[in-house]
């Protein structure tokens, strides 16, 4: 297992059931937090580390804005998207100032030739040895991360999503989005959790299509 420090000055991880009012989740969902990683490391096909463990933890408690913003829908096949009808203003909520460690636990793994937790390491310590393209991100593609780092020494306290043990827990994020309708997204049901080292890493969400 590795743990990595990344900071986001602003970001939105939008509640599945938000509509009108974009509410944000605390954190950044283990799904969303796989796809970081996997552009961290310049990986482009999302399939290629199922298998991994990856969840989040808040180490501070972000403030909270709320934004009105226009958003793109689709109400008219007659004009450009964003223009006239395909347009429209709605309320977001934003965090800012976000700092977390993200952790990564690839033993799991189904195709373990390389796995996500090596590169992650080789991108950090020598990132001439990746090929990547545009910003890194954690959430939209403009919430663009501060800074990113291996988490080394002391491990700090942090506000951890680990999965509950059955039939318990009181939040549910998830750990992969079906972008083609809804029925092959799939959720870890857990709860946010007060740590101060590693968790055991049966608790840390599974990357899993089906």
């Amino acid at each position: 297992m590795i743990a990595i420090r990344v900071t986001v000055p602003i970001a939105c991880w939008r509640k599945g059931h938000a509509r009108e009012y974009l509410e944000t989740e605390e954190l950044p969902p283990p799904a969303t937090c796989y796809g970081f990683l996997l552009s961290l490391v310049g990986e482009e096909d999302r399939v290629r580390h199922r298998g991994v463990r990856v969840t989040a933890g808040l180490v501070n408690r972000p403030s909270l804005s709320v934004v009105l913003r226009t958003l793109w829908r689709i109400k008219s096949r007659r004009v450009p998207q964003g223009v006239g009808e395909n347009a429209r203003p709605d309320y977001q909520e934003l965090l800012i100032g976000s700092d977390m460690v993200v952790l990564c636990d690839s033993k799991d793994e189904e195709e373990p030739s390389i796995t996500l937790e090596e590169r992650v390491k080789v991108a950090l310590t020598a990132p001439e040895k990746v090929e990547r393209f545009g910003g890194l991100s954690l959430g939209e593609s403009t919430h663009l991360v501060d800074e990113v780092s291996l988490l080394g020494g002391s491990w700090p306290a942090a506000r951890l999503f680990l999965q509950a043990a059955e039939g318990g827990g009181d939040l549910t994020l998830p750990v992969w989005v079906d972008h083609v309708g809804s029925a092959g997204t799939r959720y870890a049901v857990g709860e946010l959790v007060e740590t101060v080292s590693p968790p055991l890493r049966d608790r840390i969400p599974l990357i899993q299509s089906s």
